[in-house]
């Protein structure tokens, strides 16, 4: 699911970025695993279908199946009176890839020196929502058609709504080359809930948070008095995806996604030490 980002979508009445981001944060959860997605199935539920709404959802699905050449193979809808009030409405999806076995990056190849290498976020992605609603629209009275400054002429709306990115196109040619020895997707959590999945015994991911930009949105909700610490507990601060590289492959990782139109962002490296993360500013 998207979580209560759906809640940011009601409130705005722009339900068409809400199914692709579904598309996109399942096909970088397989992804990490060097899987590439085929095919994918969608539920929407809500009290009464409003048709329009589910057009747009499902618009939001189809064009998340075209950008990563998934096929979209079927779904469920339910109406469920009693269970959701008349305005809201929830979406679910599952995603089928394959992988190679020989291929399959499970982390276990990490060592101490290998370096972390950030791509950047376009947004929230799909977590930390009920934070950051609670933050702007309950504490700050922010709407979201308002446009602070601190956003450079973005609504409020426009920027949490951004589609969740997809990293499968920009990471095809360094995962077919053998080149990554780890990934973790951003999501829940932050850094300490996710990096430590791929991580094996012995090895310590440090963080250097000062090493890429954090984008607007986060610096908006930060604002209102939310620890620097907690920030990254909760959202993904402006990275979605964490590359474990050794370091005689960083240069030519570096290379492939600057041709795929990719900024990288040296943010780190893992060194021996009990699993888990820290993070230096």
């Amino acid at each position: 699911g998207v979580g209560t980002k759906l809640k940011v979508a009601i409130a705005a009445g722009r339900n068409d970025t809400v199914g692709h981001c579904l598309v996109n944060h399942c096909v970088n959860d397989i992804l990490v695993q060097n899987a590439r997605p085929l095919f994918f199935l969608d539920y929407f539920a809500a009290e009464k279908f409003n048709q329009p709404v589910l057009d747009a959802v499902i618009d939001g699905v189809i064009a998340g199946c075209k950008e990563n050449s998934v096929a979209l193979i079927g779904g469920e809808t339910a109406e469920m009176p009693g269970v959701y009030k008349p305005e809201d409405y929830d979406i679910a999806g599952v995603i089928v890839g394959i992988a190679d076995r020989k291929k399959l990056i499970l982390g276990k190849s990490i060592r101490p020196d290998d370096h972390l290498l950030g791509l950047i976020s376009s947004g929230l992605h799909t977590n930390g929502y009920s934070l950051a609603r609670a933050v702007l629209f309950d504490q700050m009275g922010l709407k979201p058609d308002s446009a602070p400054p601190e956003l450079h002429g973005q609504t409020v709306a426009e920027a949490l709504l951004a589609v969740h990115r997809s990293y499968l196109k920009v990471l095809v040619k360094p995962l077919d080359l053998d080149l990554i020895e780890g990934l973790a997707h951003i999501t829940g959590g932050g850094y300490e809930g996710n990096v430590p999945r791929v991580l094996p015994d012995g090895c310590r991911a440090r963080i250097r948070r000062s090493a890429f930009p954090k984008l607007r949105i986060f610096e908006l909700i930060q604002s209102s008095g939310i620890a620097y610490d907690e920030m990254f507990r909760v959202f993904n601060m402006g990275i979605g995806m964490v590359l474990a590289v050794r370091p005689d492959n960083v240069e030519k990782v570096t290379e492939l996604l600057s041709e795929a139109g990719e900024t990288v962002y040296e943010i780190g490296e893992i060194i021996k030490g009990e699993k888990g993360v820290e993070c230096a500013d």
